[in-house]
């Protein structure tokens, strides 16, 4: 099967690309990017078609994979849906709930299937701890700490404009809630949601399995303090989310096979768009609560 990149920047060339031309059953059949120049430049890179026209693409793959922001993301994915493409996507599914359930409408109505990349959860030892934590019952409670410098150090995604503007709850936001939702079920309510120093966000989550979960959330914090950690607490005890030696290559490249075993079976994969945008309202929901408090 053919698949094509949508997206020139920094994710695109640090893990889309690489992913794609280095995968064994899809066929890295070209790039269409916002900017011609940028897609020729990475297209020529792989030996691979650049686009001028996103159209041209979608008529001639099978699927799409996007590293784009949110907004564009959405647009195209529906777009992509519509002429019968299968979808692997990026988080945040889109920046608004109107906007997801748009890309989810066009999923379902197309039959296309779909799969959003949330990192971790491509991982195989971060995978299998959250598999085998799932199937755990009496889960009490949970902690989960997302800190980045990308605002702090000389990260190339500093310069992002959708994360400057809509910050860690958006950004690393679905990565916590990718690990937190299947091991505790989905959130009943954001019971709290308040701003911290820089972009940092503090989220006080109520399960429906009974749970609760605290989330904090940042890119602006100090190099040394930058780090992932997720704890669990209930009946069987207390666990942490391992680390895990893959990489973010390494983790696409089982997110793309994820995206052609969906293909293959006709069966819906756990990260796909309808959980991407559940993830969506949620956080829709806490910075609705943030702005608020602020307020």
């Amino acid at each position: 099967m053919r698949i094509g990149l949508l997206g020139t920047g920094p994710w695109a060339q640090m893990a889309h690309a690489p992913a794609l031309a280095g995968h064994a059953e899809w066929d890295f059949a070209g790039v269409w990017g916002r900017r011609p120049d940028a897609a020729k430049e990475l297209a020529d890179q792989y030996g691979v078609p650049a686009y001028d026209d996103v159209d041209a693409l979608l008529a001639d793959v099978d699927a799409v994979a996007v590293a784009l922001p949110p907004s564009v993301q959405a647009e195209l994915a529906v777009r992509a849906a519509r002429a019968g493409r299968h979808l692997l996507l990026d988080k945040p599914l889109a920046p608004t709930v109107e906007q997801g359930q748009a890309v989810v409408d066009a999923v379902r109505e197309a039959g296309v299937a779909s799969v959003v990349f949330f990192t971790t959860r491509f991982l195989p030892e971060t995978e299998a701890w959250i598999t085998e934590q799932a199937a755990a019952e009496g889960w009490f409670t949970a902690r989960a700490e997302w800190l980045g410098s990308v605002f702090t150090s000389d990260s190339p995604f500093a310069a992002s404009p959708w994360r400057q503007e809509k910050g860690a709850l958006w950004d690393v936001g679905p990565h916590a809630l990718s690990v937190l939702l299947p091991v505790l079920g989905d959130v009943r309510r954001v019971a709290a949601a308040v701003r911290g120093p820089g972009d940092t966000a503090v989220l006080v989550l109520d399960h429906v399995d009974g749970a609760s979960s605290t989330l904090t959330l940042s890119l602006t914090a100090p190099p040394a303090a930058a780090g992932v950690a997720v704890e669990l607490r209930g009946a069987a005890g207390v666990t942490s989310l391992p680390d895990s030696s893959g990489s973010a290559v390494s983790a696409l490249v089982r997110a793309a096979d994820a995206l052609g075993e969906a293909v293959r079976t006709d069966r819906p994969h756990p990260c796909d768009a309808a959980f991407g945008q559940r993830v969506t309202e949620i956080l829709a929901g806490a910075e609705a609560m943030a702005a608020d408090a602020t307020g």
